[in-house]
Protein backbone atom coordinates (compact mmCIF):
# COMPACT_ATOMS: atom_id res chain seq x y z
CA UNK A 1 0.00 0.00 0.00
CA UNK A 2 1.33 3.42 -0.97
CA UNK A 3 1.69 5.73 2.01
CA UNK A 4 2.76 9.34 2.41
CA UNK A 5 5.86 8.08 4.22
CA UNK A 6 6.80 5.93 1.22
CA UNK A 7 6.24 8.87 -1.16
CA UNK A 8 8.35 11.14 1.04
CA UNK A 9 11.15 8.57 1.08
CA UNK A 10 11.04 8.26 -2.71
CA UNK A 11 11.16 12.03 -3.16
CA UNK A 12 14.17 12.26 -0.84
CA UNK A 13 15.93 9.52 -2.79
CA UNK A 14 15.55 11.75 -5.87
CA UNK A 15 16.90 14.67 -3.82
CA UNK A 16 13.59 16.50 -4.07
CA UNK A 17 13.96 17.45 -0.43
CA UNK A 18 11.82 20.59 -0.46
CA UNK A 19 8.92 18.73 -2.04
CA UNK A 20 9.40 15.82 0.35
CA UNK A 21 9.13 18.16 3.33
CA UNK A 22 5.80 19.50 2.09
CA UNK A 23 4.48 16.37 0.39
CA UNK A 24 1.52 15.87 2.72
CA UNK A 25 0.29 19.47 2.49
CA UNK A 26 0.81 19.53 -1.30
CA UNK A 27 -1.22 16.33 -1.63
CA UNK A 28 -4.00 17.73 0.56
CA UNK A 29 -4.09 20.92 -1.48
CA UNK A 30 -4.33 18.88 -4.71
CA UNK A 31 -7.24 16.88 -3.34
CA UNK A 32 -9.08 19.96 -2.07
CA UNK A 33 -8.71 21.71 -5.42
CA UNK A 34 -9.39 18.57 -7.44
CA UNK A 35 -6.23 18.98 -9.49
CA UNK A 36 -5.64 16.75 -12.47
CA UNK A 37 -2.62 14.45 -12.48
CA UNK A 38 -0.82 16.86 -14.78
CA UNK A 39 -1.65 19.87 -12.60
CA UNK A 40 -0.50 18.02 -9.49
CA UNK A 41 2.79 17.02 -11.14
CA UNK A 42 3.28 20.62 -12.25
CA UNK A 43 2.63 21.89 -8.72
CA UNK A 44 5.27 19.51 -7.32
CA UNK A 45 7.87 20.67 -9.83
CA UNK A 46 7.05 24.37 -9.27
CA UNK A 47 7.30 23.96 -5.51
CA UNK A 48 10.73 22.32 -5.76
CA UNK A 49 12.06 24.91 -8.22
CA UNK A 50 10.78 27.86 -6.19
CA UNK A 51 12.23 26.46 -2.96
CA UNK A 52 15.59 25.77 -4.59
CA UNK A 53 15.69 29.23 -6.14
CA UNK A 54 14.87 30.84 -2.79
CA UNK A 55 17.62 28.83 -1.10
CA UNK A 56 20.08 29.80 -3.84
CA UNK A 57 19.24 33.49 -3.47
CA UNK A 58 19.67 33.32 0.30
CA UNK A 59 23.02 31.57 -0.14
CA UNK A 60 24.17 34.14 -2.69
CA UNK A 61 23.19 36.98 -0.37
CA UNK A 62 25.17 35.48 2.49
CA UNK A 63 28.13 34.81 0.21
CA UNK A 64 28.15 38.33 -1.22
CA UNK A 65 29.74 39.70 1.94
CA UNK A 66 27.63 42.86 2.28
CA UNK A 67 28.49 44.59 5.58
CA UNK A 68 24.88 45.78 5.84
CA UNK A 69 21.82 45.60 3.62
CA UNK A 70 21.10 48.96 2.00
CA UNK A 71 18.16 48.91 -0.36
CA UNK A 72 17.61 51.28 -3.28
CA UNK A 73 14.06 51.90 -2.07
CA UNK A 74 15.61 53.62 0.97
CA UNK A 75 17.97 55.87 -1.02
CA UNK A 76 17.21 59.58 -0.52
CA UNK A 77 17.22 61.17 -3.98
CA UNK A 78 16.05 64.43 -2.46
CA UNK A 79 19.38 64.71 -0.67
CA UNK A 80 21.58 63.34 -3.45
CA UNK A 81 20.44 65.33 -6.48
CA UNK A 82 23.48 64.60 -8.67
CA UNK A 83 21.96 61.24 -9.64
CA UNK A 84 18.31 60.54 -10.38
CA UNK A 85 16.06 57.61 -9.61
CA UNK A 86 15.51 57.19 -13.34
CA UNK A 87 19.28 56.85 -13.93
CA UNK A 88 19.56 54.17 -11.25
CA UNK A 89 16.46 52.29 -12.42
CA UNK A 90 17.89 52.17 -15.94
CA UNK A 91 20.78 50.12 -14.54
CA UNK A 92 18.47 47.46 -13.13
CA UNK A 93 17.99 45.61 -16.41
CA UNK A 94 21.63 44.63 -15.73
CA UNK A 95 22.66 45.01 -19.34
CA UNK A 96 25.90 46.46 -17.95
CA UNK A 97 26.60 43.07 -16.33
CA UNK A 98 25.64 41.16 -19.46
CA UNK A 99 27.90 43.44 -21.51
CA UNK A 100 30.79 43.16 -19.00
CA UNK A 101 30.71 46.90 -18.35
CA UNK A 102 31.49 48.73 -15.09
CA UNK A 103 29.84 51.32 -12.86
CA UNK A 104 31.98 53.90 -11.09
CA UNK A 105 30.68 56.18 -8.36
CA UNK A 106 33.00 59.08 -7.52
CA UNK A 107 32.42 61.54 -4.72
CA UNK A 108 33.36 62.64 -1.21
CA UNK A 109 32.57 60.50 1.85
CA UNK A 110 28.97 60.17 2.95
CA UNK A 111 27.17 61.07 -0.28
CA UNK A 112 25.63 57.64 -0.91
CA UNK A 113 28.18 55.79 -3.06
CA UNK A 114 28.24 52.65 -0.93
CA UNK A 115 24.46 52.69 -0.50
CA UNK A 116 23.99 52.70 -4.27
CA UNK A 117 26.60 50.00 -4.80
CA UNK A 118 25.05 47.66 -2.22
CA UNK A 119 21.52 48.40 -3.38
CA UNK A 120 22.37 47.57 -6.99
CA UNK A 121 24.28 44.49 -5.82
CA UNK A 122 21.24 43.19 -3.91
CA UNK A 123 19.03 43.71 -6.96
CA UNK A 124 21.59 41.87 -9.09
CA UNK A 125 21.42 38.86 -6.75
CA UNK A 126 17.62 38.89 -6.96
CA UNK A 127 17.99 38.88 -10.75
CA UNK A 128 20.12 35.73 -10.56
CA UNK A 129 23.65 37.12 -10.72
CA UNK A 130 26.45 36.13 -8.38
CA UNK A 131 27.91 39.13 -6.54
CA UNK A 132 30.85 39.77 -4.21
CA UNK A 133 31.29 42.90 -2.10
CA UNK A 134 34.61 43.96 -0.59
CA UNK A 135 36.25 47.14 0.55
CA UNK A 136 39.35 47.97 -1.45
CA UNK A 137 41.45 47.45 1.68
CA UNK A 138 39.88 44.06 2.35
CA UNK A 139 40.40 43.00 -1.25
CA UNK A 140 44.04 44.08 -1.24
CA UNK A 141 44.63 42.14 1.99
CA UNK A 142 42.93 39.08 0.49
CA UNK A 143 45.15 39.22 -2.59
CA UNK A 144 48.26 39.86 -0.52
CA UNK A 145 47.58 36.81 1.64
CA UNK A 146 47.03 34.69 -1.47
CA UNK A 147 50.28 36.01 -2.97
CA UNK A 148 52.21 35.11 0.20
CA UNK A 149 50.81 31.57 0.00
CA UNK A 150 51.69 31.34 -3.67
CA UNK A 151 47.99 31.17 -4.55
CA UNK A 152 47.40 34.56 -6.20
CA UNK A 153 46.43 33.10 -9.57
CA UNK A 154 44.06 30.64 -7.87
CA UNK A 155 42.41 33.40 -5.83
CA UNK A 156 41.94 35.62 -8.89
CA UNK A 157 40.37 32.67 -10.72
CA UNK A 158 37.93 32.25 -7.80
CA UNK A 159 37.04 35.95 -7.88
CA UNK A 160 36.42 35.77 -11.62
CA UNK A 161 33.59 33.31 -10.97
CA UNK A 162 31.44 36.18 -9.70
CA UNK A 163 29.36 38.03 -12.28
CA UNK A 164 29.81 41.30 -10.42
CA UNK A 165 32.57 42.51 -8.11
CA UNK A 166 31.85 45.52 -5.90
CA UNK A 167 35.02 47.30 -4.74
CA UNK A 168 34.21 49.92 -2.14
CA UNK A 169 36.25 52.89 -0.90
CA UNK A 170 39.17 52.73 -3.31
CA UNK A 171 41.57 55.56 -2.55
CA UNK A 172 41.21 56.00 1.20
CA UNK A 173 44.61 54.47 1.93
CA UNK A 174 47.78 54.28 -0.20
CA UNK A 175 49.01 50.91 -1.45
CA UNK A 176 52.49 49.47 -1.55
CA UNK A 177 54.13 48.22 -4.74
CA UNK A 178 53.08 44.59 -4.28
CA UNK A 179 49.46 45.58 -3.55
CA UNK A 180 49.46 47.66 -6.73
CA UNK A 181 50.70 44.67 -8.70
CA UNK A 182 48.15 42.27 -7.18
CA UNK A 183 45.20 44.58 -7.80
CA UNK A 184 46.31 45.15 -11.37
CA UNK A 185 46.39 41.38 -11.91
CA UNK A 186 42.77 41.16 -10.74
CA UNK A 187 41.54 44.12 -12.78
CA UNK A 188 43.34 42.78 -15.83
CA UNK A 189 41.71 39.36 -15.32
CA UNK A 190 38.15 40.70 -15.06
CA UNK A 191 38.60 43.25 -17.87
CA UNK A 192 35.93 42.58 -20.54
CA UNK A 193 35.14 39.30 -18.73
CA UNK A 194 33.30 40.37 -15.58
CA UNK A 195 31.70 43.58 -14.29
CA UNK A 196 32.89 45.85 -11.49
CA UNK A 197 31.10 48.44 -9.40
CA UNK A 198 33.68 50.78 -7.92
CA UNK A 199 33.26 53.54 -5.36
CA UNK A 200 36.04 56.05 -4.77
CA UNK A 201 36.57 59.47 -3.25
CA UNK A 202 39.28 60.33 -5.78
CA UNK A 203 38.92 61.52 -9.36
CA UNK A 204 41.02 59.61 -11.87
CA UNK A 205 43.72 62.24 -12.18
CA UNK A 206 44.45 61.77 -8.45
CA UNK A 207 44.71 57.97 -8.46
CA UNK A 208 48.49 58.20 -8.48
CA UNK A 209 48.25 59.42 -4.87
CA UNK A 210 47.22 56.01 -3.53
CA UNK A 211 48.66 53.77 -6.22
CA UNK A 212 51.95 55.63 -5.74
CA UNK A 213 53.20 54.29 -9.08
CA UNK A 214 51.67 56.07 -12.08
CA UNK A 215 52.75 53.15 -14.27
CA UNK A 216 50.21 51.01 -12.40
CA UNK A 217 47.51 53.65 -11.96
CA UNK A 218 47.20 54.43 -15.66
CA UNK A 219 46.53 50.88 -16.94
CA UNK A 220 44.09 50.20 -14.08
CA UNK A 221 42.16 53.39 -14.85
CA UNK A 222 42.27 52.55 -18.55
CA UNK A 223 40.73 49.10 -18.04
CA UNK A 224 38.10 50.28 -15.56
CA UNK A 225 36.78 53.21 -17.61
CA UNK A 226 37.00 51.59 -21.07
CA UNK A 227 33.50 50.13 -20.74
CA UNK A 228 31.91 52.02 -17.89
CA UNK A 229 29.24 54.42 -16.73
CA UNK A 230 30.67 57.06 -14.43
CA UNK A 231 28.59 58.95 -11.90
CA UNK A 232 29.97 62.01 -10.12
CA UNK A 233 28.18 62.43 -6.80
CA UNK A 234 28.37 65.79 -5.12
CA UNK A 235 27.15 67.36 -1.92
CA UNK A 236 28.05 67.21 1.75
CA UNK A 237 28.08 64.09 3.87
CA UNK A 238 24.57 62.78 4.50
CA UNK A 239 25.76 61.05 7.69
CA UNK A 240 27.34 64.23 9.00
CA UNK A 241 24.30 66.30 8.13
CA UNK A 242 21.99 63.81 9.88
CA UNK A 243 24.14 63.85 13.02
CA UNK A 244 24.33 67.64 13.10
CA UNK A 245 20.59 67.82 12.45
Amino acid sequence: MLTIEHLTHQLKSLRLNHTAAQAESLLSMAEENELSYLQFADSLVKHELEARNKKKLESNRRGAGFPVEKHLEEFDYRFQTSITKRQVNQLLDFSFVDNRANLIFIGPPGVGKTHLAIGIGLKAIDAGYKVLFSTALGLVELLELAEIKGELKKKITQLCKYDLLIIDELGYLPMNKQSNHNLFQLINAVYEFRSVILTTNKEFNHWGEFFIDENVAVPIVDRLIHHSKIFMLGGESYRLKSRLG
